[in-house]
This record gives structure tokens, C-alpha cells and sequence, in this order.
């Protein structure tokens, strides 16, 4: 991957050994400590519109997840385990301690604002704040689906199958599944909104079928593993306490009523507001989701 453009220029690379194997993370910045943290099936470089516009603020953190970007794939057990959101948690902490960062502001998108919220119910302490970008809880969506939402979100259901189908099938042509997957979640439903050379970066990694594994592994912990740790935090009541944004695209995946309420249930200190976009805020709506992010975090 060594011709893809680096559309972080003046930001360092570290590579961070985790319990998820090593972790890749571009950093830069100035200010208090801010992670950030991708969605399917996108890496570090989909923040490379609203980094610049961060930066002047925050110290960023820009990370890859396991299994994707340049970050190590490690090999998954029975639980789905490094690929489970408490597991990528876990990994997250350690890596911002060994940045130096032992407590921390944090955006995610998608998978990556799961990554968030298990990390604020795993570790109370190390969250000054978090956003989560066009995403409900993962305990919602499966307790709450219907033919509507299905429809929507088949990619979980199609993903979380016993390997090898749909590896296989993806593999065939992981760039057409790629491109038709991501345009079908924009609001213009075209990939107009990507930047070539950032769609180049996610192109190369899914097109190594490890990381098409790991990819489908984190959808497998969706529907066991992940399942469980929310079912068990929602039983007994657990509550994220710091600040919670929530944010959303206009024509994204809670685009029909919102999630505030149901981040309400999950949270003692709830906002938020939809963004004009599909599900990729950060690449369809850079300014508008730059600023929702500098109001909040700069709210302590």
C-alpha cells in the first residue's frame, strides 16, 4: 500500500502494540487528547477532510481498528475476540496510555462509535467526552428490527453468516461490493462524495482477504458477542456518564425518528442533531460535522 497518498501530511505515524496486535494511528495536532475512529469498511483516512479543521484544537489520535487500515489481523477465537467491541475497547485504552493519553475525548463513526460506547461503559474514567456519529446501540438494532430496518442494514445480518460464505462471496469482486455498499449509503447514493484517493486507501485494504475476514468477524461479535455485553449492561442498568453527542446524517441509518431517546437510555447527559448527509457525516458534510464536534468537545 506504500502508493497510496498520505492525506495527512504533517501528522506522525506510530504503530502501538495492543492485546489486538499492533495498532496504527496518524497523530497531530495541538490541544487536549481527541480519538478518533472509523467505520465500515473505511479506515483511519476517512477523517482526512475534518482532521484540518480539528486540528487547531485537538491533539488527534487517528486509528485504524484491528483488522483494518494498516493495523495488525490478529486471529479471532470462539467469542469473535480481538473483533469484539470490548476487545478493540480494551486495546484503544492501551494505546492512548502508551501515547501518553490516560484520559481522552473521543469521536467515533459506525463501528468505530461502538468502539465508544463499550470504552465508556468498560472504563467510566477515561472519557472526558463522546460522540457518536449516525449510529444507535448495537443492543437496539437487533432488539428493535424490523422489515424496514432490515432492508436498510442487511449488510449485518449478510456479514455476521458463518465463515467462509460471505468472505467468499465478497471476494469475488471486494471492490464492486465495496463501491455499491458505501454509494448506497450516501445521500446522493453515488460515491461522489469520496475523495479518489481516499476511496484508493479503501479499496487496497479490503481487498486482502484477512482483512475481508476481520471485517466480517467484527459483524459475527455484533450479533453474539457484543450482543450480550449490552444485554447485560442494559439489564443491571449501566449508564455511559460523561457528556454523549450524538450525531446523525439527515438520510443516514437513524435517519427516520433520530436516536436521542434512545441514547437516553444509555446515557445521564444526552445531545444532539442530525448533520445534512448520509451515514458518511465526515466525508459528506466536513464543515458541518467539524463544527458540531469543536462546539461540544469545547464545552469542558
Amino acid at each position: 500500500m506504500s502508493e497510496l497518498a498520505d492525506l495527512y501530511v504533517s501528522f506522525a505515524s506510530q504503530w502501538v502494540d495492543t492485546s489486538a496486535g499492533q495498532i496504527f494511528a496518524r497523530v497531530g495536532g495541538k490541544g487536549p487528547p481527541l480519538l478518533l475512529l472509523h467505520g465500515y469498511a473505511e479506515s483511519n483516512v476517512m477523517w482526512h477532510k475534518v482532521a484540518p479543521l480539528l486540528a487547531p484544537h485537538f491533539t488527534l489520535v487517528i486509528a485504524d481498528l484491528p483488522g483494518y487500515g494498516w493495523s495488525a489481523v490478529p486471529s479471532s477465537g470462539a467469542d469473535h475476540s480481538p473483533y469484539t467491541k470490548r476487545a478493540m475497547a480494551s486495546a484503544m485504552v492501551a494505546m492512548m496510555e502508551r501515547l501518553g493519553f490516560a484520559q481522552f475525548r473521543m469521536a467515533g463513526h459506525d463501528r468505530g462509535g461502538r468502539v465508544g460506547y463499550r470504552l465508556a461503559l468498560d472504563y467510566p474514567g477515561r472519557l472526558a467526552q463522546l460522540a457518536v456519529l449516525d449510529i444507535i446501540p448495537t443492543y437496539d438494532l437487533w432488539h428493535n428490527l424490523d422489515r424496514k430496518v432490515a432492508f436498510r442494514m442487511w449488510h449485518w445480518m449478510f456479514l455476521a453468516l458463518p465463515a467462509p460464505f460471505p468472505e467468499t462471496m465478497i471476494g469475488h469482486d471486494p471492490v464492486a461490493f465495496l463501491d455499491s455498499k458505501m454509494a448506497s449509503q450516501t445521500k446522493t447514493k453515488d460515491l461522489s462524495p469520496f475523495d479518489p484517493r481516499a476511496l484508493a486507501h479503501y479499496r487496497a485494504f479490503f481487498c486482502d482477504p484477512l482483512r475481508i475476514h476481520a471485517t466480517c468477524e467484527d459483524y459475527r461479535a455484533g450479533r453474539t458477542t457484543d450482543l450480550a455485553d449490552d444485554e447485560a449492561d442494559r439489564a443491571a442498568d449501566k449508564k455511559i456518564t460523561c457528556p454523549l453527542l450524538a450525531i446523525w446524517g439527515s438520510a443516514g441509518n437513524p435517519s427516520e425518528s433520530g436516536p436521542l431517546d434512545i441514547w437516553r437510555a444509555w446515557a445521564t447527559d444526552v445531545r444532539g442533531f442530525p448533520i445534512d448527509s448520509g451515514h458518511f457525516l465526515c466525508e459528506e458534510n466536513p464543515q458541518a460535522t467539524a463544527k458540531a464536534l469543536i462546539d461540544f468537545f469545547g464545552t469542558r
